[in-house]
């Protein structure tokens, strides 16, 4: 490959201002939804020009997608971090805790990826399909193994996947609704973590 073929390493203000319109694009998407959000509001949140955001990136499309694609990669660092040699209910239940504090820390995320799935995934579909099930398959083979060799009560691994990312990410999806029924003076967030703990807890112990 010649010099004039290698793509340039961007720069520090370049890498600045994509984070900043993937910032802005994030506010924007997970208010308005991809079709109601266009170019014009991500650049006006994010404080640039329209040219400037279309430098950097080339459609509204792209940056869904870029944002999309990163979100994903995010949602599936803790099924990696499952230690297939570590103590099987305090992995789940790790997994656990780390899927809330997400909901927790990120809830325009989780808004923005249910929102893509609720359309169908037209933009993930080939993620979903395979990077995501090469990853939900790995860390279900993990549970299965325990459960084969009797440290976890028989349950469906895959099923117990979908409930975990059921039961953490409604707190993030659903929060106003969380916050309406509990009213003042309570913390979701820390009593939904009591709650699933005792919940897994009694549910996977042999």
């Amino acid at each position: 490959m010649s010099e004039e073929d290698e793509q340039p390493r961007p720069t520090r203000i370049q890498q600045k201002n994509r984070s900043v319109i993937l910032e802005a694009a994030l506010t924007v998407f997970s208010a308005q939804g991809f079709r109601g959000a266009t170019i014009d509001q991500i650049a006006e949140a994010a404080g640039l020009s329209k040219p400037n955001v279309l430098y950097y990136f080339a459609s509204k499309d792209d940056i869904y997608r870029s944002l999309l694609t990163g979100l994903l990669d995010m949602w599936l660092d803790p099924l990696r971090q499952i230690d297939p040699q570590g103590q099987p209910l305090a992995e789940v239940q790790r997994y656990v805790a780390v899927k809330l504090q997400m909901s927790r820390d990120y809830p325009r995320e989780s808004r923005l990826f249910a929102n893509e799935v609720l359309q169908g995934a037209p933009l993930l579909t080939e993620i979903l399909g395979g990077q995501l099930r090469e990853m939900v398959d790995g860390a279900a083979s993990i549970f299965a193994g325990w459960i084969e060799s009797g440290q976890l009560a028989r349950v469906d691994p895959h099923h117990l996947i979908f409930s975990i990312w059921a039961l953490t990410q409604h707190y993030a999806d659903f929060e106003v609704q969380v916050r309406a029924v509990l009213g003042e003076g309570h913390d979701p967030y820390a009593e939904a973590g009591i709650f699933l703990a005792g919940l897994y807890d009694r549910l996977l112990k042999p």
